[in-house]
């Protein structure tokens, strides 16, 4: 059977003009056409688990091209966190802040290491997620040409597993044309509260298990297999990213959050291999002050625990592997930085 395509295209928080016209553009351009579905659904940052929106979702067996309002790396995570996964789909649109003429495989979001990363040993459906960031372009023409050219190219047959009955006519396809184009859903009358919660990005996730003991929230959990997850996504603190400036492989995804690195974007930033601050006067990783985003998530973390009327922890509580790490280090680093720098062969 010939593959199908789902656009899913998620609308922004606000209701502004420019926003909805090029969400309506996109719909009204694509819907009709053959081998595609379109669904309109609210935000998907802040659409509750069980929600129709996600359940209608979590049904469906085809390639998903989603339009959202986020960083591509923070809706596919999302997506994810709600059993909406599939392999990661290559598109030609930048996201929010770069360049189109990024080459893609010039994104970084991948960490290159010998570190088991989660999403190494999680089966994976064999079906594409392509992420588009609406932010990028101020006119929906390049995003519907980029969902064509997505389309144009997936010629790998599939075997159907069922319909998502509100994109359907009548959730019956075994006598319909598998290319049809079919009714949409209405659109939304109104959008969800919106939500503050972290998600995992589980290319990058080695699960340490430091967010889980930094944060004091319940935020965090771990299923069956012992993995980290989000399991009380409604337990953490609104506008609180602190557990994100904690994680040693930067896999804290905070959508909603103003700074770029933890809201997502492709640049999550990460140790260099050979730190030449040191070089120059840095202090030790030992010494008051070196660890500049530990101390600001553990001040978050006090006014957080403030607010809710418990008791300040400082750093006493849920840093003990960086305190530990950080006692372990040999104060004279100078000469095995120089060494590495020999090595580079400059």
């Amino acid at each position: 059977m010939p593959k199908r395509f789902t656009i899913v295209v998620s609308q922004a928080q606000s209701q502004n003009p420019k926003k909805r016209a090029i969400e309506e553009a996109i719909v009204g351009s694509l819907l009709g056409e053959r081998g595609v579905d379109v669904a309109i659904v609210p935000h998907l940052y802040d659409l509750k688990a069980d929600s129709p929106e996600l359940v209608g979702l979590q049904s469906l067996a085809s390639d998903l091209i989603v339009c959202a309002w986020l960083y591509p790396r923070a809706a596919r995570w999302t997506l994810d966190r709600n059993g909406i996964r599939g392999k990661e789909g290559q598109t030609l649109i930048a996201a929010y802040g770069e360049s189109d003429e990024d080459e893609p495989e010039d994104d970084d979001t991948t960490p290159e290491d010998d570190k088991q990363r989660v999403l190494e040993s999680r089966p994976t459906p064999n079906r594409s997620v392509y992420c588009l960031d609406l932010r990028t372009h101020p006119s929906a023409e390049p995003y519907i040409e980029e969902v064509r050219r997505i389309v144009a190219e997936g010629t790998v047959s599939t075997v159907s597993l069922g319909d998502f009955g509100p994109l359907g006519n009548d959730g019956d396809q075994s006598t319909a044309d598998p290319l049809a184009a079919r009714t949409p859903p209405p659109a939304p009358t109104e959008q969800p509260a919106r939500r503050w919660y972290p998600v995992i990005d589980y290319s990058r996730c080695t699960n340490c298990m430091e967010c889980i003991d930094f944060c004091l929230f319940g935020v965090y959990g771990l299923d069956t297999a012992e993995t980290i997850l989000v399991e009380q996504p409604d337990n953490c603190r609104k506008g609180c990213p602190a557990c994100s400036r904690v994680c040693p492989e930067n896999a804290i995804i905070f959508p909603q959050h103003k700074t770029p690195t933890i809201a997502g974007s492709p640049d999550v930033g990460g140790p260099m291999k050979i730190d030449l601050s040191k070089l120059f006067g840095a202090p030790d990783p030992g010494a008051p002050g070196a660890d500049k985003a530990v101390d600001v998530a553990v001040r978050e973390r006090d006014e957080q625990l403030l607010l809710a009327g418990r008791d300040l922890v400082g750093d006493t509580v849920g840093l003990p592997r960086r305190q530990s790490q950080a006692k372990s280090e040999s104060h004279d680093e100078l000469d095995g930085l120089i060494d590495q720098l020999d090595a580079v062969d400059l």
